[in-house]
């Protein structure tokens, strides 16, 4: 792939591979050529618009006429006949002219800096504070969480994207699973794990962090919303249940819910119906 044919060493090289990733004919046929040839490096090949702008400038070229080419170039203009000979007067290399021609667009260097800059903070808190990464992640993207396969093995999990893979019409969903499945079973090869769903410990929409643990939320429960999933919060911040009959006329849970609660194990030790005690 890309990172193993350019082996980048530095932040800016990172934006370099972004502008080349987002252009069109900038890597493949072009700029990945010219490296493996040893014509130049990853530092010197074009990767993003002010790459041609700069360079020229630093080769003598007037800014306007700099800019102009560099206007042309990243538009898929390619260059004029004026343009190469003016670039070959400043001994501009034949590979850079090439490389100008075979261009259909060029990527914003401050485009590529900003996705790298929240690329580079998203990598730093996966190695170094991976719950709270993984809490993050599943909290905003685990609409797909299925409780009862990401709490399962680590075969199970595998065997399913594996056949989401195989899917010949694969929808959005299909490959939002996916993506989802691979970062649980990611997690669980780290070591970590989920712990099920708690009347008093879960959080209604977040994936807490429990030890080396993540608590599941309320709202991964099958239909249950996250009014519903508040509605429990809400509640027993006030006081404890004290029974399931009582959690179901303080909140908005329906029968459905409270079966699924029942289902995970979070109704354990909770009687069905109030005790009233006599004497």
């Amino acid at each position: 792939g890309m990172l193993t044919d350019t082996r980048p060493a530095t932040f800016g090289e990172l934006v370099r591979i972004s502008g080349l990733s987002h252009g069109t004919d900038v890597w493949l046929n072009n700029a990945k050529d010219i490296i493996t040839s040893g014509q130049a490096t990853l530092s010197k090949v074009i990767a993003c618009r002010d790459d041609i702008m700069n360079y020229l400038i630093s080769r003598g070229m007037e800014p306007a006429q700099a800019f102009k080419i560099m206007e042309k170039v990243r538009k898929g203009k390619g260059l004029k006949e004026d343009d190469e000979k003016a670039m070959r007067a400043l001994k501009v290399p034949e590979w850079f002219l090439n490389s100008c021609k075979k261009i259909k667009y060029l990527f914003p260097k401050a485009h590529a800096a900003a996705y790298v800059s929240m690329g580079y903070r998203v990598a730093y808190f996966k190695v170094h504070h991976p719950l709270a990464f993984y809490s993050t992640y599943f909290s905003i993207k685990g609409d797909e969480f299925d409780i009862d396969l990401c709490t399962s093995d680590l075969n199970s999990i595998k065997k399913e994207i594996l056949r989401l893979r195989a899917e010949q019409d694969r929808n959005v969903k299909d490959r939002a699973k996916e993506t989802l499945l691979e970062v649980v079973m990611e997690m669980l090869l780290r070591g970590f794990g989920f712990l099920n769903v708690d009347l008093m410990k879960s959080h209604p929409t977040r994936f807490e962090i429990e030890g080396k643990t993540l608590r599941i939320p309320f709202n991964r429960l099958q239909n249950m919303g996250d009014k519903a999933a508040m509605s429990i919060d809400m509640e027993r911040e006030k006081r404890p249940f004290s029974s399931v009959e009582d959690l179901m006329r303080r909140t908005s849970l329906n029968k459905t819910s409270i079966e699924m609660l029942r289902k995970y194990g979070a109704l354990k030790g909770l009687p069905e119906k109030e005790q009233i005690t006599l004497f």
